[in-house]
């Protein structure tokens, strides 16, 4: 018997770089890879880093404009908002020894997310962040007008937080925002005269705050908060 010429060879394009053989109906394919020659399974990750699918620890900064879809404020005003926002955000967050380049930043429309690495020691955040924030937001409603002007709810919390190819998520994250968007939150801010309402989860309070006098735990008071399947004790720090 005489072997037949199974035909041509088909390389398959993209990043798998395998043949389909096409002859007697044989398939024969080799083991995906990608284009840089690894095979896509190694279990370093999409970006190729070493660990770069694994969660790891941070401390979480998010905040949330009060009011920032208030019908008074137009296009202007809000982007006036915006650009006010960050730039409290760069000031206080430099002001507590923390460059803005060194964290890890999203933007959430009325607010912004933070990632601060977990070298960073958490007091020196929860000590000098509120009020070297609420200093910044003074300063940017001194020279606006007041539909740009600035009151800020803050949440402090800490986490496993992973990174994919869409920003960070986790469950940390989750808490967070919760948090953030507490009703008891929002009432504290409405019923103080300040610019600045602070909540901080349990695990945060108990593991940072209360045991640093610069970050003012006896300004806090527990309560409870339940913000969709969210229910938590956490920690109000208002009047700033």
């Amino acid at each position: 018997m005489t072997s037949r010429d199974p035909g041509p060879r088909i390389k398959v394009g993209g990043d798998f770089d395998g043949q389909l053989v096409v002859g007697d109906h044989n398939v024969v394919t080799t083991a995906p890879r990608r284009s840089d020659g690894r095979d896509r399974n190694d279990g370093r990750g999409e970006s190729g880093r070493p660990g770069a699918d694994a969660a790891v620890h941070n401390t979480i900064v998010c905040v949330d404009v009060a009011g920032f879809g208030d019908p008074r404020r137009t296009l202007p005003h809000q982007t006036a908002v915006r650009d006010g926002l960050y730039r409290a955000l760069m000031t206080a967050l430099k002001r507590c020894g923390l460059p803005w380049r060194d964290c890890h930043h999203e933007d959430r429309g009325d607010g912004v997310l933070v990632l601060v690495p977990a070298a960073v020691p958490k007091a020196r955040l929860s000590g000098g962040l509120p009020p070297a924030l609420a200093v910044a937001l003074e300063e940017h409603n001194l020279v606006h007008a007041e539909e740009s002007r600035i009151r800020l709810r803050l949440a402090l919390h800490a986490g496993e937080v992973r990174h994919d190819s869409h920003g960070a998520t986790g469950p940390a994250l989750n808490h967070a925002f919760r948090l953030l968007d507490a009703p008891v939150l929002k009432d504290a801010l409405s019923a103080s005269p300040g610019v600045l309402a602070v909540v901080a989860s349990d695990r945060f309070f108990d593991d940072v705050i209360r045991h640093d006098p610069a970050s003012r735990p006896d300004a806090y008071r527990r309560t409870e908060t339940a913000v969709k399947e969210t229910r938590t004790p956490a920690w109000i720090r208002a009047a700033l």
